[in-house]
């Protein structure tokens, strides 16, 4: 059964529990109070009646109609009880004489109840006119039954007539307290019904508005906060799937291209190689150079991927590491390799010691400088500055070039894997677009981040890393 139903016959019933009491309460009560008022009766008119008896040995003042008195004469033993002459008794007098002989034995009055054949149910009392008589008076409590009855006739009409209206009143009651849950259940079966297969799937329905009380509230609330929660995670997973379609898509094309290059020149190498050993050559290198490339994409790819598991798989081997001269190799390493591009370095004079990975980190740095003497031309000056700042402290390392610099279209797609600024640059010398991805994501792994600034006319990198240690001297100067 619904809730509802359930609600509303758990109402009926205890409602129907709670009026059985109320009513055999009031019987009850109205039962015993009106015996207790023939009972007061009986014994103001006996004491009339007991000064009639004992003035003329008999009650000549008649009672109320249908009410009888007897007088007895009653042995001292109580064996042996005697009619008085004339008395208004009934046909059956054994309760009546019963009652004149108790009282020989009790020093008190006495009232019981009784049955008379023939005349009904009847309330005796007994009391002494004198000694060795004893008067008897019985009041029927035919009228005390009919006003229980037509009571608990009454009571039974009104409590079912009040039980029908509470029931129906409780019903549209339930009905719409309970109708925000009824709302809700609409909303989820709305949600099972929904293809949440699409990459792009997303969840309109919500349960809204403000009736129901606290709970309903409360449930509402959370209902609605589980929905945007899973509206999130679709959204999540939906891109995700978009740039896992695309990284695929990316990763083929650039796999493609060396792959092509090496059949090509393979295909060569083996109609050229008999004939001409400097040709034969000329191939094998150009294959050895392919094959580098997928190396480097390859492990560029595995890189990113152990950092994307590192929960599973941390990658990094951290060390006491002194990033200053860190910097001051890559500087060397940069120096040697893009002799056209004229570096500056500036950092503290002294250590900045991190817990760092020192490889990643130098990769991040190759990364960006290579990146600045790739995207500039040739004479374009490229500077490197370490610093502290920040509360907490970072270190911060920045690397700078006055060349062209990056569009604002382009700038929110940078770090993205396989994504380059200019889509006509060569792969030879444009790279395959992991470059930036690979640095950010090593970054993150030591719990910093990497931001790109600097405006047209200039480009800025800059690495933040958590700096547990002091700086120690930061006067800044040139190398």
């Amino acid at each position: 059964m619904r809730l509802r139903t359930r609600l509303t016959l758990g109402l009926g019933v205890l409602s129907l529990a709670v009026f059985a009491v109320v009513g055999t309460a009031l019987t009850t009560y109205m039962h015993d109070y009106l015996e207790r008022q023939l009972g007061d009766q009986l014994k103001l008119i006996q004491t009339v009646q007991a000064k009639d008896a004992a003035a003329h040995g008999t009650v000549e003042r008649k009672p109320y109609y249908g009410w009888y008195t007897a007088v007895y004469d009653v042995s001292a033993s109580g064996d042996t009880v005697t009619l008085r002459k004339p008395s208004d008794v009934p046909d059956d007098t054994r309760a009546l004489a019963g009652l004149a002989r108790a009282m020989t034995h009790s020093g008190t009055e006495l009232t019981r109840t009784a049955r008379i054949d023939g005349e009904g149910t009847y309330l005796l009392r007994g009391c002494e006119v004198e000694p060795g008589v004893v008067l008897v008076s019985a009041a029927p409590v035919k009228d005390v039954e009919q006003t229980v009855e037509q009571l608990i006739t009454v009571q039974v009409v009104v409590f079912a007539l009040a039980l029908l209206a509470l029931v129906v009143s409780g019903r549209r009651m339930l009905r719409r307290g309970l109708k925000p849950l009824s709302d809700m259940a609409h909303t989820a079966h709305g949600i099972a019904s929904h293809d949440l297969t699409e990459s792009a799937a997303r969840l309109p329905l919500r349960a809204d508005g403000r009736d129901g009380g606290l709970e309903v509230a409360e449930l509402r609330t959370a209902f609605n906060t589980m929905l945007e929660h899973i509206d999130d995670s679709l959204a999540v997973r939906a891109a995700a799937e978009s740039r896992l379609r695309r990284f695929v898509a990316d990763a083929s094309h650039e796999l493609r291209t060396p792959l092509m290059s090496v059949r090509g020149y393979a295909d060569l190498f083996q109609y050229a190689a008999a004939n001409e050993p400097a040709e034969r050559e000329r191939h094998l290198a150009r294959l050895r150079a392919e094959a580098a490339r997928m190396g480097v994409l390859l492990d560029d790819l595995l890189l990113l991927a152990r950092l994307d598991a590192a929960e599973v798989e941390a990658p990094l081997r951290p060390a006491d590491t002194d990033l200053v001269e860190l910097v001051q190799q890559a500087a060397d390493a940069f120096r040697a390799g893009h002799p056209g591009h004229p570096l500056t370095v500036t950092a503290g004079t002294g250590p900045l010691v991190l817990r760092l990975d020192p490889q990643g980190i130098r990769q991040v740095l190759d990364n960006l400088l290579t990146n600045a003497a790739v995207h500039t031309p040739a004479g374009t000056p490229v500077s490197v500055a370490v610093s502290v700042a920040g509360a907490p402290e970072s270190a911060l390392v920045r690397v700078a070039d006055t060349g062209p610099g990056v569009a604002a279209e382009d700038r929110e797609r940078v770090f993205d894997r396989f994504y380059r600024v200019d889509k006509a640059r060569s792969r030879d010398r444009g790279g395959s677009g992991l470059g930036l991805a690979v640095a950010r994501s090593l970054v993150r792994a030591h719990g910093g981040d990497i931001e790109l600034g600097g405006g047209p006319g200039q480009t800025v990198f800059t690495v933040r890393l958590p700096a547990p240690r002091p700086y120690g001297d930061t006067a800044a100067g040139s190398r």
